[in-house]
């Protein structure tokens, strides 16, 4: 299972309809519905739509015939074994009807060029850890955080007796990294999700 870098841009002519695909990851529902949100050109005929995260996934047509659309563009996501994906593929109508047939081609292309062309990564499932800790232990816990490999780095706040790191880790690592936390504070550091 892969997931996107970063968001790429796709355009084609068909038939004198213009085709743009946007794909971008996305983490929840509720970041694929801002994204959307963002991405969608009023001036435009259609804005199709598509996407998977983990086993929950979401389609639409946006006017055009049913399944001709949404559908074409969430296989196109599983075909390349994507997940927490989301590709917007907008259309302008150039005056010539494609057919069913044409449509589902056009829309399922577009997304699937769109996402051949982008740069990716394996998936890995990653579990939201946050430790609170005293300036003493915080030099120790950061450099040794910083040899787990796949580890991100969300938030680093202070407060008057130290930092509380936040942070997301492969899901496997979690409880190793949670247990080298506590031996290096000797039990001080507060861990939480």
């Amino acid at each position: 299972m892969y997931t996107l870098d970063r968001t790429e841009i796709f355009e084609q002519d068909i038939r004198k309809s213009r085709f743009l695909a946007i794909a971008c990851p996305v983490e929840s529902e509720a970041e694929a519905k801002a994204r959307l949100a963002e991405i969608s050109d009023a001036s435009a005929s259609h804005n199709c739509w598509a996407w998977r995260i983990g086993q929950a996934y979401r389609f639409s047509d946006d006017g055009e015939p049913s399944g001709t659309a949404g559908k074409p563009i969430l296989q196109a996501i599983d075909g390349q074994d994507l997940d927490r994906t989301l590709v917007v593929v907008t259309r302008w109508f150039g005056g010539i009807l494609l057919g069913s047939g044409g449509l589902m081609r056009a829309y399922g292309g577009t997304a699937a060029a769109c996402l051949r062309a982008a740069a990716r990564t394996e998936y890995v499932e990653r579990a939201a850890l946050s430790v609170s800790l005293g300036f003493s232990d915080l030099a120790l816990v950061k450099a040794r955080l910083s040899a787990f490999a796949g580890l991100v780095m969300d938030d680093e706040a202070f407060h008057e007796s130290g930092a509380r790191l936040s942070f997301r880790v492969p899901a496997e690592k979690a409880e190793e990294i949670g247990r080298l936390i506590v031996d290096l504070t000797s039990g001080r550091a507060e861990i939480g999700n």
